[in-house]
């Protein structure tokens, strides 16, 4: 898999943006392949791995959801063990999609976990369950998956970070409680077929980058978005991973229907100087008390 260097003046942390083609219903060898990219990135200096969204099984396989969803500490332990594998000498934080079981419920979930080369020691951060579900066009989750229920900040090694999965975006309310709740980094798992050729950028690319640099540069984050490539029954995933700095510069964006793994370093104190320039989000958190009762009151109207 070729690897793209993007470097800046200050590495505080490097984060490897893994964009592959996962194998349909094969739980297994999709093990295989993320194996592959942990080496890569222990190689590269990798610090934070982000994979696709359902890297772990592929997106499109409908009923099979419940033959291979399965616990988020089922997946820490498999991850875990194939880290050890590696026979690596320092920990690698990894966020990667995958369908989970929970409580009786099916998920299209990611996981953030810290992996450690004791694989006893490795641990899950946070498990987000994706809020939107996709139920149009060749999208058809709501029969598949329940939908989560909260959007959630939690403390890493790098920072404060979110996760969003792929539609979840599309809604702008979603990044902005993320942002407000005191958000750093944003990981964007994606599985988008490709659509729409009439324009020199494929059209769904073309959206992702307004959509995030639109989030980046508002909410003054850092937007790392990593998708699936491939073809599943048909339709071909994009790639074309985005990673945004909290300017709304573009630092990176990946091959397009090709696998990759893209490495970038960030700096969190990036995040602090943009809040300083564009004091967007501070201003938001001043009316949003107001904000939230104006939520509230379309809440009641809308209970008949």
């Amino acid at each position: 898999m070729p690897i793209h260097h993007l470097e800046g003046t200050q590495r505080q942390f490097r984060v490897g943006v893994g964009q592959f083609k996962p194998h349909k219903g094969q739980y297994e060898r999709n093990l295989e392949r993320i194996g592959q990219l942990m080496r890569q990135s222990l190689q590269e200096g990798v610090e934070v791995l982000a994979l696709p969204e359902t890297a772990t099984t592929g997106y499109f396989i409908e009923g099979g959801v419940r033959e291979l969803a399965m616990p988020a500490t089922q997946l820490l332990r498999d991850l875990a063990c194939l880290y050890a594998d590696q026979q690596p000498d320092r920990s690698l934080d990894l966020c990667v999609g995958f369908y989970e079981y929970r409580e009786g419920e099916y998920f299209n979930s990611a996981l953030y976990a810290t992996l450690e080369p004791d694989p006893d020691q490795s641990r899950v951060l946070h498990v987000h369950q994706k809020f939107f579900l996709p139920t149009y066009g060749v999208f058809e989750e709501e029969r598949f998956v329940a939908r989560g229920r909260s959007l959630e900040v939690f403390s890493t090694r790098f920072g404060r970070a979110a996760m969003l999965i792929c539609e979840d975006v599309w809604h702008s309310v979603t990044s902005t409680i993320v942002a407000l709740k005191g958000a750093q980094v944003l990981y964007v798992p994606t599985a988008s077929p490709a659509r729409g050729f009439h324009a020199e950028q494929i059209e769904n690319v073309e959206a992702y980058r307004r959509m995030l640099t639109q989030i980046a540069s508002e909410h003054t984050i850092y937007v790392v978005q990593s998708s699936l490539v491939g073809f599943e029954g048909g339709k071909g995933f994009v790639g074309a991973s985005w990673v945004v700095n909290p300017f709304g510069k573009v630092l990176a964006q990946g091959p397009v229907g090709q696998e990759a793994l893209l490495v970038i370093p960030l700096d969190l104190d990036d995040v602090a100087i943009a809040r300083a320039q564009l004091p967007l989000l501070s201003d938001l958190r001043s009316v949003v008390a107001d904000v939230a009762l104006q939520f509230d009151l379309l809440a009641r109207r809308s209970v008949p």
